[in-house]
C-alpha cells in the first residue's frame, strides 16, 4: 500500500485531480466528506458538536446548520479549536478505518484541503501538490465559482501561500493549462504511484 496526501490552494484543480486518480484505480479518502458523515444526524459526532455550542445550531430537520456554525467559530479562534478538537478525532478515526479496508497494494489517496497548514505531511508516504498560479486561481473562482474577486482574494489568502505548498511536495501536478494536459499529467503520476505501491518495501533499519 502507499498512503498519499494530496492538497493544493483553491481553484487549483485538487478536486479534478482526485476525480482522474479515482479513475486510474486509487483509491480515494475524502477528508471533507468524512468531515460531513461525522456530524450527520444521529451521530455522536453531531451530539458533541450540540453539547459544546448549543441547539441553535441545527436546522428544522436536526441536521447541523453549517452557516450558522461556521459564523460562530471562525469569528473565535478558541470556539474553532473546540470544534476541531471534537471532529479531527472523528475524521481521523474513520479514515484509517478506510484505509485499512483497502487492498495491500493500493494506491490510498487523502484529500486534504489542510494538509499544509496543519503540517499532516510526515502522515503520508508521499505529498502531491497539485499547483497553479495564483492568477489561474483567481480566474477560476470568479468564472467557475461565481466568487466576487474581493471574496476570491480573501479565500485564498486565509490558505498556506504556494511557497509553502510546493516546499511539502514530493510531487508537484502543474495545472494552469488545460484539461487534457492535466489528464495526461495525472495519468503519468498514477503510473509512478502504482508502481511504488506494487515495490517491495525495504526492511526498515532497528
Amino acid at each position: 500500500m502507499l498512503t498519499v496526501g494530496l492538497t493544493g490552494g483553491i481553484g487549483a484543480g485538487k478536486s479534478e485531480v482526485s476525480r482522474l486518480l479515482v479513475e486510474c484505480g486509487a483509491v480515494l479518502i475524502d477528508a471533507d466528506r468524512i468531515a460531513r458523515e461525522v456530524v450527520a444526524p444521529g451521530t455522536p459526532g453531531l451530539a458533541a458538536v450540540v453539547d459544546a455550542f448549543g441547539e441553535n445550531i441545527l436546522t428544522a430537520d436536526g441536521s447541523l446548520d453549517r452557516q450558522k456554525l461556521g459564523s460562530i467559530v471562525f469569528a473565535d479562534p478558541e470556539k474553532l479549536a473546540l470544534l476541531n478538537s471534537i471532529v479531527h478525532p472523528l475524521v481521523g478515526a474513520r479514515s484509517r478505518e478506510l484505509e485499512e479496508a483497502a487492498p495491500d497494494d493500493a494506491v490510498v489517496v487523502h484529500d486534504v484541503p489542510l494538509l499544509t497548514e496543519n503540517g499532516l505531511a510526515p502522515l503520508y508516504d508521499l505529498v502531491i501538490v497539485v499547483d497553479a498560479s495564483p492568477e489561474t486561481q483567481l480566474e477560476r473562482l470568479v468564472s467557475k465559482r461565481g466568487m466576487t474577486e474581493e471574496d476570491a482574494r480573501a479565500r485564498m489568502a486565509a490558505q498556506a501561500t504556494r511557497e509553502q505548498r510546493r516546499a511539502i511536495a514530493d510531487m508537484i501536478i502543474d495545472n494552469d493549462g488545460t484539461l487534457d494536459e492535466l489528464e495526461q499529467r495525472v495519468k503519468d503520476v498514477c503510473s509512478e504511484l502504482v508502481r511504488r505501491a506494487r515495490a517491495p518495501r525495504k526492511p526498515s533499519q532497528e
